[in-house]
């Protein structure tokens, strides 16, 4: 492995399982920290702003601040501003994100949109908001999802996420989503960006084999697989390739860095 000169964190099932920390990642950030080694929290997290994330982490001991954090909702705004700029977006998502989603125009009821913009999978996911955006993108509509994750782990077990419902609504309507989030080569190039990173000298951590860990490894950036959150035995072997390093949690990432030589 290359030296780490740089690391990308997923949130949730990494650090945290319902916002309350793991065993040993508060500790492993402080330990990132004080090593000076950069990092950014990337996340698909679309049930709250950069800021309320950053204040919900902070709280529970976690070194970080609002410009450390990455999501999918904000990559989202900037997807629309540059490949869709002024359209009218139907925005379905649980839980409010308006103020990461600078400089779009959202829709209001009964409008006809321009773009159909998923987000996090919730209560917002009913029969009617679904058939709502199943007719506006058969009518032309473009359909864009901030991720395509297909569950994720709460304090109460895995439940459905978003993608689920996006690979359903790409059936029904021949229309093929736009990704925003991760797995999207360009969330990562933003990542990297935003720390001034080579993509050979950055470590990717995340608990979603294909999503975080193999995506990232098409980008060229080293990815290692925790075997918390969402990981489950059976969805390492199923999957599309192979992590670089497998760890049993963040509490390990220091000791990988160490020994990259970062």
């Amino acid at each position: 492995m290359s030296r780490v000169r740089a690391v990308l964190i997923d949130i949730d099932g990494v650090l945290t399982v319902s916002w309350k920390p793991l065993p040993g990642a508060v500790a492993a950030m402080e330990r990132l920290r004080a090593d000076a080694l950069p990092f950014a929290l990337v996340t698909n997290t679309t049930s709250r702003t950069r800021a309320s994330i950053a204040a919900t982490l902070a709280a529970e001991g976690f070194p970080v601040g609002v410009d450390d954090i990455l999501t999918a909702p904000a990559a989202t705004a900037a997807h629309l501003r540059e490949h869709h700029p002024g359209a009218r977006c139907l925005l379905i998502n649980t839980g409010d994100v308006r103020d990461d989603l600078v400089g779009l125009t959202l829709a209001e009821e009964g409008e006809r949109p321009d773009v159909v913009v998923l987000g996090g999978a919730g209560d917002a996911f009913d029969y009617a908001a679904l058939n709502r955006a199943f007719r506006h993108v058969r009518d032309g509509a473009r359909l864009v999802a901030m991720h395509r994750n297909l569950y994720w782990r709460t304090a109460d077990g895995l439940d459905l996420d978003t993608g689920a419902f996006v690979i359903g609504l790409e059936r029904a309507t021949g229309a093929e989503a736009e990704i925003t989030g991760k797995p999207s080569p360009a969330f990562f190039e933003a990542a990297l960006g935003h720390l001034g990173a080579d993509a050979a000298d950055t470590l990717m951590v995340g608990d979603d084999i294909e999503s975080d860990v193999l995506a990232a490894q098409r980008c060229g950036i080293t990815g290692a697989l925790v075997k918390t959150g969402k990981y489950l035995p059976e969805t390492h072997r199923a999957a599309s390739g192979t992590p670089d390093h497998v760890l049993d949690s963040f509490a390990d990432v220091p000791a990988l860095v160490r020994t990259s030589g970062g």
